[in-house]
């Protein structure tokens, strides 16, 4: 499917899907701030049908599509610039897309469960932000990417100054500052990359399609120093949204601080627009500086897989463990992008979605514990699992995914990526390992000081089980994790065709990086996809 024969309806179909979260916050402004019910009624209806809309999209998708073409849309926003309303999905986006509706139902239906104050703006401003995280998803303007990716911004801003806890201006200044200067510098190269683009082809576009083409033909013919700035500066914006070391200071100060829904998103979410963004940006366009740089991004992945893993080992804080965990386990992502190899690929996005549902439920369970304890420190709890058997089950489930257990979904990410490392570079390989084993005792510890062993918190006899609303909320992303774990084929082949494009476009960097020749690899005989033409070629 092409941009020149996309079905009308698939194209609605997309601007549907981004702008109906807004639709929602829209009507909530209508009802009075005191009304919670009308608040939980207007945020769940808006996210299951949001949800119901990327279903179908998924439904409707050729899992052969190479690029993202498919439900596309293409329109004139700013014609004078060369700015285009340009939308369209492949496997990539579509299984974060999926990621993303899913994380928002399970937020809304969890905070129906929960007291919260100000609870209509509290939805408003999670619908305002899924619109945020779907629009940056299947954006192809690259101007209206980066009006999308700082939409974003403006809703976790108030959700974690709002409704965070003590310390929350600090952690949402220093949250805004970090994402800020990082999109600022991205600002700059999508400027300057459009100027090189009309310089080398005679027409201003800002499409990232038209991008891509141009850059993969030589058409640019950029100089290695222009390259590798425009490299840096893409990338740069894209590792503090991941965030690799050393640039993750921000991480565990707005988790701590976030409230349960925003915790979720921003591991769920958030963090992989950081490595969406490597996948479907800085390294298509960039391929000869990735090839160049990639080591030194591997060097920084392997300390941040190593590092994130101590640190969350030492923490006695459960949400900043699990926080710092998120560190090392997308460090571990972004190796497997910079390996370049279609197992490499193809786990590093199928981590992408199950590190999003295995963190995203940890970090629901923690809320719930803190929602009846009003403390996060292991050494309060112990010996609870007999109080709250439900929620130690789900817990159980959620961390042994977490560590990559065989039949959940961890196993399959970790295990493509290492395979696809190891491919590549034994040691790196080997290192990352230890941030595994790391992983299985940080959180084995925890499970085992929080829910076994002595009750010698007298507060404790009083706690309750998850409630209702709480396990409905739970309840799809334990689904997941099991059935990915199970079967995990049909989210591999979602992301087949975006795999093969990637590793076409990251030739020189593969090159560059794997120590034998090209063709020896069994997971580099994969087929050759086109990418499409410019849009004038599209005219004629």
């Amino acid at each position: 499917m092409s941009f020149a024969t996309f079905h009308p309806f698939g194209a609605d179909l997309l601007t549907t899907l981004v702008f109906l979260p807004t639709v929602g916050a829209l009507v909530l402004a209508f009802f009075p701030a005191s009304s919670k019910a009308g608040a939980k009624a207007v945020g769940l209806l808006t996210s299951f049908l949001t949800f119901a809309v990327s279903a179908k999209i998924t439904l409707g998708f050729d899992p052969a599509t190479a690029t993202p073409s498919a439900f596309a849309i293409d329109r004139a926003w700013i014609p004078r610039f060369g700015i285009r309303y340009q939308l369209g999905v492949d496997g990539l986006s579509l299984a974060l897309v999926l990621l993303t509706t899913v994380l928002t139902v399970s937020v809304l239906l969890v905070s129906c469960g929960q007291e919260i104050e100000k609870l209509r703006g509290y939805v408003a401003a999670f619908l305002l932000l899924e619109t945020g995280m779907l629009g940056s998803l299947v954006a192809l303007d690259t101007l209206l990417f980066y009006v999308f990716w700082e939409v974003m911004l403006v809703p976790m801003y108030f959700i974690i100054g709002i409704w965070g806890g003590k310390r929350r201006i600090y952690a949402t200044m220093k949250f805004f500052l970090f994402t800020m200067a990082g999109s600022l510098l991205m600002f700059v190269a999508i400027l300057y990359a459009a100027n090189v683009h009309l310089k080398a082809t005679g027409f201003q576009s800002f499409s990232l399609v038209d991008w891509t083409r141009a850059a993969s033909s030589g058409a640019w013919n950029l100089t290695p120093g222009a390259e590798a700035l425009l490299f840096g500066a893409f990338t740069l914006a894209f590792l503090v949204k991941v965030p690799l070391w050393p640039l993750h200071t921000w991480l565990p100060d707005a988790h701590v601080e976030a409230p349960t829904g925003g915790s979720i998103i921003l591991a769920g979410v958030l963090l992989k627009l950081g490595t969406y963004g490597l996948l479907r940006f800085a390294f298509p366009l960039f391929p000869r500086a990735a090839a160049r740089y990639g080591p030194l991004l591997a060097v920084l992945a392997l300390v941040g897989i190593v590092y994130g893993a101590w640190v969350a080992a030492a923490q006695k804080d459960m949400k900043k463990l699990v926080a710092y965990s998120s560190v090392s386990h997308l460090a571990l992502v972004v190796l497997g992008i910079v390996a370049g190899t279609g197992a490499a690929l193809s786990g590093a996005v199928f981590q992408m979605v199950g590190h999003g549902l295995t963190t995203g439920l940890l970090f629901l369970l923690v809320g719930v514990l803190y929602s009846r304890r009003h403390t996060r420190e292991m050494a309060d709890f112990g010996g609870i699992a007999a109080r709250v058997p439900v929620t130690t089950t789900l817990f159980v489930v959620a961390a042994l995914g977490s560590i990559g257990l065989p039949g959940l979904n961890g196993f399959i990410g970790e295990f493509l990526i290492l395979g696809g490392v190891f491919q590549v570079n034994v040691a790196w390989a080997a290192i990352a390992a230890t941030g595994m084993i790391l992983g299985a005792i940080y959180l084995l510890t925890l499970i085992q000081k929080v829910f076994w062993g002595p009750e010698t918190v007298p507060a404790n006899r009083s706690l309750t089980d998850i409630n209702a609303w709480e396990l409905a909320g739970a309840f799809p992303l334990v689904v997941l994790i099991v059935l990915l774990g199970v079967f995990p084929r049909p989210l591999l082949n979602l992301v087949d065709g975006s795999v093969k494009t990637l590793q076409r476009v990251s030739a020189p960097r593969a090159a560059a990086v794997i120590a034998r020749p090209a063709g020896k690899d069994a997971f580099e005989r994969l087929e050759v996809h086109e990418l499409p033409a410019p849009r004038e070629e599209i005219a004629r």
